[in-house]
């Protein structure tokens, strides 16, 4: 029997998903494991794989956005008629209303072959009003990963030659098809003056939806404290003459921050309305900047972790991200965040608090200034770090504490191999 494929929930935050391309089209056999579609979510662009065999009967949503539980597919025997299944699940509200067919739809319905349909063929790729080639997410993201310029790409997808995961891999795999028509691709010029509009993506939004509420929901002070590093940058040498991978300044604040944890559990909370959750758990969020916004993969127990193993995992995760391969279960769970943003030379700035979190560490560059120690005047290494808190869960002393104890830690932190 034909059966209603919906929009699943692809992470914990997930309101809705954005159709970039479906790679499968009505008439197409499936199998379990296939991937149906590439769908954008709040945190990246995600295959959809299908767990039904069968026929392709019908698409709910060519492109665009469509809601957690929306109709997205109908998957049965070739030829069944899916027709009561739409009016049950647009009757029931949990699905979209019925869409005019396409040809190929009304094929399959009426038991006509629509798999033999051939694919289209690949075409110049498609450039928007703003000059810039059309392409899902995913197939930029892998035209960028392997030095290719997207308007070499021939387009197959929908708009007449969206660029999609397909065709970067067919132009890799240097088929000649793809070659001769890459090119005859046209050369783009960019307009003089007036703007350009860039559609805002999923992620974006769950961003400016979720830390607008964190923003004005959760009342935040900040606290900033400067740090003695010459300690630290002797230590790091010494560590690094030991350790199996070079450690960086980045994993030493992670780690003296799940030993400061340690010492000052209020810190390690999160505000639940009726009640403030104290976290046996230490999981450290670690902002990781994309082109399209801030990911931040969680290091569970990374109080439990060596420093070559936070580094490891650090650097995995930065890898995912570039390449857009993390998983949603990869970014939860965080009990608190720290946001360095020292390696482009910023010497202090604030962050907003990452909900459920109750704080979030800010954490600036090493800076040569002028310093006075044991009353004379030197030059010593400094480093600035600020704590945004929800007054809602810690108070003022309460931060300053924690504070005092990570700035202790880190200003000597070869004790924490002890």
């Amino acid at each position: 029997m034909a059966e209603i494929i919906r929009m699943p929930r692809m992470s914990d935050t997930m309101e809705e998903g954005n159709i970039v391309a479906w790679l499968k089209k009505v008439g197409d056999k499936v199998e379990a494991g296939d991937v149906l579609a590439e769908v954008e979510t709040d945190k990246a662009t995600m295959e959809l794989e299908t767990y039904q065999e069968g026929t392709l009967l019908y698409i709910g949503v060519e492109q665009g956005t469509i809601p957690v539980n929306g109709l997205l597919a109908i998957i049965g025997k070739e030829g069944e008629d899916y027709q009561a299944l739409l009016r049950e699940a647009d009757g029931k509200g949990n699905g979209s209303a019925p869409k005019a067919e396409s040809p190929a739809a009304e094929a399959a319905s009426s038991g006509s072959s629509a798999a033999s349909t051939p694919s289209p063929a690949p075409t110049a790729p498609v450039v928007d009003d703003g000059q810039r080639v059309k392409a899902s997410p995913l197939a930029r993201a892998m035209a960028e990963e392997a030095g290719v310029d997207l308007r070499q790409i021939p387009g197959s997808g929908g708009d007449g030659g969206r660029v999609v995961k397909r065709d970067v891999e067919a132009y890799l795999q240097g088929k000649p098809a793809a070659a001769a028509t890459a090119a005859a691709a046209p050369v783009v010029t960019m307009p003089e003056g007036g703007f350009t509009d860039v559609p805002v993506t999923q992620m974006r939004k769950t961003i400016a939806r979720r830390l607008g509420e964190s923003k004005f929901s959760a009342p935040h002070f900040y606290l900033t404290i400067e740090i003695d590093m010459d300690q630290a940058m002797i230590d790091r040498q010494r560590i690094n003459e030991m350790a199996p991978t070079k450690i960086s300044f980045n994993d030493l604040v992670i780690k003296a921050a799940t030993r400061a944890l340690r010492l000052h559990p209020q810190i390690n909370s999160s505000w639940l309305g009726d009640r403030i959750r104290t976290n046996h758990d230490i999981n450290i969020g670690v902002a990781v900047a994309v082109d399209e916004g801030l990911l931040v993969p969680v290091i569970r127990h990374a109080d439990m972790k060596s420093l070559s193993q936070i580094n490891s995992e650090v650097a995995a995760f930065a890898e995912k991200a570039k390449a857009r391969k993390l998983q949603p279960e990869e970014m939860q769970g965080n009990t608190f965040t720290i946001s360095n943003l020292g390696m482009f030379g910023i010497e202090e700035f604030t962050a907003i608090i990452n909900p459920p979190d109750a704080c979030i560490l800010a954490v600036g560059g090493i800076i040569q200034k002028p310093v006075v120690k044991d009353g004379q005047m030197v030059i010593g290494n400094r480093m600035k770090v600020t704590l945004s808190c929800d007054h809602r869960v810690v108070d003022g002393a309460m931060g300053a504490k924690f504070l005092q104890t990570f700035s202790q830690i880190l200003s000597a932190p070869i004790r924490m191999l002890i």
